[in-house]
Order: C-alpha cells, then structure tokens, then sequence
C-alpha cells in the first residue's frame, strides 16, 4: 500500500491529498517521455494520487504522458485537467473534453478546470461543466487563476456554487492571495490548488531559508514545498519529471514546522499587506 497523504475535502465533500503532481511542460520532448512516466508512476507508488495537466500543455502531449502514467491504474488517480478560455462555449467546452479523453485514454475527468477568464461569458461555461457532469464526462469542475472578484462573480451564478477549486500561482514569493483570496475561499470551503509552488525551482536556490533547512535536515525546495502544505486548504501540485525530484517531493511532507520556522519565513518573505492582482504564469 502506498504511504497515506493528508488530505483536504472538496465542497462536494471528496477527500483529495494535500500533494499531488504537476505537468506543466511534460510531453515537449519524446526523448524525455520515459522518464516523465516513470516519475509519476513512482509519485503514484507513493500515494501522490492527484495529477494536474491540461490541453495546452504540449497541446495535448501531457495529456498522452499521463495517460501512459496511469495505465492499468486509472482508478486509483484523482485526474485533473484544464480546457482553454478560448474553447470555453457551449460547444467548445464539450468538444475540448472529448480531446482530452482522448489523450488521456480514459472515459472521464475527476475535476475540469477552466485554464483562466476568458472572453465565453461565465454562465456559458458553468453551463456546459454541469452538461458534462451529468453526461458523466467529469466528475466535477472548477476554474483556475480566478481572483478573488471573480469568484465572487462565478458563486453568484445558477450552479455557480458547484465550484470544487481553484488553482492559482502561490508560493513564498508569490504571497498576494492570503489577502484576500485565500481567506475567501477558506470561509466557503473551496480548496486553493497551489502551482508552481517552489517558484519554478527558485526558491530551491534561495539562501534566506539555509538556517531552518539546516535545523530541519532538508532542502530550500522542501521547506518551500512544506510551508505550501501548512497552509489550510491548499493543495500543492509541484512538477517533478524525475525521480529523484518525486522523492524529495514526498520527503517534505515530514517537515513539521514550528512557530520559530513560521516568524523566521515571514521575516524572509512578508506577508501582503494591502491587496495585490493575482499573478499567474
């Protein structure tokens, strides 16, 4: 049996893991295919059951590398994928699920992130996620890089609250959603599902946080990793093509930070204190 992870519960009262894998520029090189299947197939083996990909990542060659990951093992995956603003219509929606399917070889998507606002208006799209839902296509939907205005907007909607998550830019350097956001979303019970959660492997290099690694035995990356998962409500969807990475990636749920650990990150990385756009990459 895998190592259990803990988890967050989404509105519709599933439990998700607090740590999943992240697939943002996968499937880019076919000299790289193998060992990006075998690193989530390790992260599989230990219990980093949740995969986030998207149709735009490699326009689909995520997708085809999740599928190949997953293989003979599909029910044990919380799969998450993202359909682009531009094919977020009435009928855009439908068919960029069905591509998706497609490549991920399976017959249908635990939660559907629309990618980013877009010009479809939103009642369009919700409409077309619950259509899919009830086709059985997903199992639930959500939205990703939404502010906290929009989802103000996206609650108010007809079927609006069926909302599971939303998936935005958050780490140590990226703080601006625990003004405003992140309590939002925490009162209302919808999860936040942190990208690039290390800072694209900026944060790994960063030498503000030596003296807590060195107390903790562990890496930049690590304690940047669990400071993401301290947080309530946060699911963390860091990207590791290789297994090493996969490794450490689990490694950093043992890291119990302490109050000391918490006040010397602030100093480091200071919280908002005024509202700041969500940034998004």
């Amino acid at each position: 049996m895998p190592p259990t992870i803990r988890t967050t519960t989404l509105p519709s009262g599933e439990a998700v893991p607090v740590l999943g894998q992240g697939t943002w520029k996968m499937g880019e090189d076919a000299r790289r295919h193998a060992d990006e299947v075998n690193a989530l197939k390790l992260g599989l083996d230990l219990g980093m059951t949740l995969i986030d990909t998207a149709e735009m990542y490699a326009s689909g060659g995520a997708e085809e590398v999740v599928a190949d990951a997953i293989a003979g093992r599909r029910d044990e995956v919380f799969l998450v994928s993202k359909v682009l603003p531009s094919n977020a219509s009435r009928t855009g929606v439908p068919s960029a699920c069905e591509a998706s399917l497609r490549h991920l070889r399976t017959d249908r998507i635990d939660l559907y992130l629309l990618h980013w606002p877009g010009s479809v208006p939103l009642p369009e799209t919700v409409e077309a996620f619950e259509a899919l839902k009830k086709a059985g296509k997903i199992r639930h939907w959500g939205v990703s890089n939404f502010d906290t205005h929009e989802m103000e907007e996206l609650v108010s909607l007809p079927a609006g609250d069926g909302v599971q998550t939303n998936q935005i830019l958050y780490n140590l350097s990226q703080r601006g959603p625990e003004f405003d956001l992140a309590p939002w979303s925490r009162q209302r019970g919808i999860p936040l599902m942190a990208y690039s959660p290390v800072d694209q492997g900026v944060l790994a290099r960063n030498a503000s946080l030596e003296a807590i690694v060195a107390r903790h035995n562990a890496t930049p990356a690590q304690l940047a990793l669990a400071w993401v998962m301290a947080q309530d409500g946060i699911i963390a969807i860091p990207k590791a093509s290789k297994q090493e990475h996969i490794r450490q990636n689990v490694g950093a749920l043992d890291i119990e930070l302490t109050r000391e650990d918490f006040t010397e990150i602030d100093r480091a990385f200071p919280p908002p204190r005024r509202k700041q756009g969500l940034q998004m990459i």
